[in-house]
């Protein structure tokens, strides 16, 4: 396999000879459990007319060896988990951020590092704790006694694929210092804005097992986030690959060093952003995916439905999907494929539907099956 230069220009990326050629099948099954393909929605055929899948773009197909080529690279150290990993991969790609939910030891802090080296980028993790404050986070002003005056000290989140490790363990006050950050890509302080290096990444992640000692996320942090993933314990086979790999207590580092390649660097990462936007969505599509989002809001088991920000994530990772399948356009599948880790965030269950032990993916997965599905 050809090596490829970290500091190779973004455009060489898109243009030039970007990897070895080497297929590799996509390691990921559909996102959140919304599995079959959009036809199963509504009864109605997907893969007809405009919405086609075979047809490929040759500029969206190196996107779509790059993929493949960051999982493999990602998989020589990082086993399983593939809805982590393409969802990641997803929000990365679309210019959003992630919420994680996974009870401990199942391997973000491994897949943030070793993601990092395979992007080149830069990665950091914060531990959320009840007495973490705002500027732990974001950084202040110190005083410089050599030069008799303040200057900022950039604080942890001035990174690009940042792991919030457990932040529902700190208060409303710290969770609102990354509002800005995630949505506007800055930090103010003392009326001076600080911008943070891109492409950039928030990974948060919460515990579901434990409620002592924990704050709720509220409802406009949660909007922040396009995805939410639910990750669970991995594979028999998995867990044993897991023990075969990590047991030996070897230099984690030194393994990332000798092991894994970088693939792209962070001007690479901001051109493929920026080609993913360009992916072409139907009006009907538009229109498909305004119904899904609307329909949240008069469904009977939700008290509350998706905003418009549910749309805008789902379009951005409709176009997302598609460029790592190689085409230049988003089809229904796409939509499906995303929609319950985009929603269900979002949505919030009635209280009869609680008190019936409801399920919030099913419930979404049930209303979008009723959705008619656009033919072309």
């Amino acid at each position: 396999m050809n090596e490829q230069d970290p500091n190779q220009a973004p455009d060489d990326l898109l243009s030039g000879e970007l990897l070895s050629g080497e297929s590799l099948s996509n390691p990921s099954s559909s996102l959140g459990g919304a599995s079959g393909d959009a036809a199963a929605a509504g009864n109605q055929p997907a893969r007809v007319g405009a919405f086609s899948p075979t047809q490929k773009s040759p500029k969206f197909e190196k996107v779509e060896s790059l993929f493949h080529e960051i999982t493999r690279e990602v998989g020589k150290i990082f086993v399983g988990q593939d809805e982590l990993v393409l969802g990641t991969l997803t929000a990365l790609f679309a210019g959003g951020h992630v919420l994680i939910e996974s009870v401990p030891g199942l391997g973000k802090t491994l897949f943030v590092r070793t993601l990092g080296r395979v992007l080149g980028c830069d990665f950091g993790r914060i531990q959320f704790t009840a007495d973490l404050m705002p500027s732990d986070i974001t950084g202040a002003p110190v005083f410089d006694m050599q030069n008799s005056e303040f200057r900022f000290r950039a604080g942890p989140v001035f990174t690009q694929l940042l792991l919030a490790d457990e932040i529902n363990r700190s208060p409303a006050k710290t969770h609102a210092a990354l509002l800005e950050i995630m949505q506007e890509y800055s930090v103010t302080i003392d009326g001076t804005s600080h911008a943070v290096p891109q492409p950039f990444l928030v990974m948060a992640t919460q515990n579901p097992l434990e409620s002592e000692g924990t704050y709720n996320l509220p409802e406009a942090q949660l909007d922040r986030f396009m995805l939410k993933l639910k990750v669970d314990y991995p594979s028999e086979e998995q867990e044993a690959e897991v023990l075969k790999l990590h047991s030996r207590q070897v230099d984690l580092s030194q393994r990332l060093q000798d092991e894994v390649r970088t693939v792209t660097n962070p001007d690479g990462v901001r051109s493929l952003i920026q080609l993913c936007a360009s992916v072409n969505v139907e009006d009907s599509l538009v229109a498909y995916i305004n119904r899904v989002v609307r329909a949240t809001r008069n469904w009977p088991a939700f008290h509350i439905g998706a905003s418009p920000r549910a749309g805008l994530s789902l379009m951005q990772c409709a176009r997302t999907l598609a460029a790592f399948s190689g085409r230049d356009y988003a089809i229904p599948d796409d939509v499906v494929e995303i929609a319950v880790p985009a929603l269900r965030h979002r949505v919030q269950l009635s209280a009869e539907a609680e008190i019936e032990g409801r399920d919030v993916d099913e419930e979404l997965s049930a209303m979008i099956r009723g959705i008619e599905v656009p033919r072309d």
